[in-house]
């Protein structure tokens, strides 16, 4: 899990090579020549809280209606939904679960333009698609997926903003801006707070996660590897839902991991930062910003869009080292493989 947290930095410059920079541009403009009037995506896990980036993104860039379909309305219910005007796209690290392929399967079959998102180029999912986006992160050791994640989060943030320019290449300070994320990443990972702070959560028996628009799948993919990895029941909440109700949850008991960017998203997560000092919940943030929190796990400053692919990072980090920490071998997580079939 170490080595592949690390190699992230270097799946982003991957990614935003001439080579693979220009295979997303040619999907995108496929995209934008058929015009879809509402973009579904499906996954399962960590795929789908990078399919859920990828849905923020699609509402708030091109100005379409997108959500997270759930497979089990075509595999378990046999239902057909007409998709006929939409862009269906399955988003899976290994492309091999057969619910996504048959999702995409009946999409096709309704007349949608529909795509696969994976790391594996010969998957079946790729086979079912009428288009498909190779994420490049090469073979991914750990069960606990991280560098998949992230390449991910990268692909489908280059096709959104490819579509968006039209012919699909992104524009000069968008590449320019992308051009920086590698670097930011290893500035980001050499900082040793999330070790630091993970004796803190060494006999936590439940923990908390929050971040909203952008940063609300962060927070949900943060809670799922300290679950994964440490077995530590983490509940996820964009900030929003957190004050409807499960803020009476915390305490001082009951740490807080709140994402916190410096666009609109985090603005609004200092609403909710006033409310969890009140129930004396221990904070700790992940951002740019110094909101005054107990602790935080600084990241570089970049555009709300990209906050994503940084502020992962230290959370990863943390999930490791707590995982170590409380004896675990987050390496080999029980009951768990590389490749979940389900149906």
């Amino acid at each position: 899990m170490a080595a592949d947290i690390a190699e992230q930095p270097a799946g982003y410059d991957r990614l935003l090579s001439a080579e693979q920079a220009g295979a997303i541009a040619r999907v995108a403009a496929v995209i934008a020549e058929r015009r879809p009037r509402h973009v579904v995506f499906t996954a399962r896990g960590t795929s789908d809280h990078a399919a859920l980036y990828a849905a923020y993104l699609t509402e708030i860039r091109l100005g379409l209606p997108a959500g997270l379909a759930s497979p089990s309305v075509v595999t378990v219910f046999g239902a057909r939904p007409d998709l006929s005007d939409a862009l269906v796209v399955g988003v899976s690290q290994s492309g091999g679960s057969p619910d996504l392929a048959e999702v995409l399967r009946v999409a096709r079959a309704s007349g949608a333009l529909t795509l696969a998102v994976t790391n594996n180029p010969d998957s079946p999912l790729v086979g079912t698609a009428e288009l498909s986006v190779d994420i490049a992160a090469g073979h991914e050791r750990a069960v606990a997926a991280t560098k998949t994640y992230t390449a991910e989060l990268l692909a489908l943030l280059m096709l959104v903003e490819g579509v968006r320019a039209g012919d699909g290449v992104l524009p000069a300070d968008e590449r320019a801006a992308l051009a920086r994320l590698p670097e930011l990443a290893e500035r980001t990972l050499s900082d040793d707070t999330p070790a630091q702070l993970a004796p803190r959560y060494r006999f936590a028996a439940q923990l908390v996660t929050t971040g909203r628009g952008y940063a609300y799948p962060t927070a949900r993919e943060a809670a799922l590897k300290l679950m994964e990895t440490s077995y530590l029941p983490a509940l996820a909440f964009s900030g929003a839902d957190l004050l409807h109700g499960p803020l009476a949850m915390t305490d001082p008991d009951v740490p807080v991991l709140a994402v916190v960017g410096s666009g609109p998203g985090g603005q609004s997560m200092r609403e909710v930062l006033p409310r969890l000092g009140e129930r004396r919940a221990d904070v700790v943030v992940v951002g740019s910003a110094d909101v005054g929190a107990a602790a935080r796990m600084a990241v570089p400053e970049v555009d709300e869009r990209y906050a994503p692919l940084l502020d992962i990072l230290p959370l990863q980090r943390l999930a490791l080292a707590l995982a170590l920490a409380r004896g675990e071998d987050p390496d080999s997580p029980r009951g768990l493989k590389k490749v979940t079939a389900t149906m």
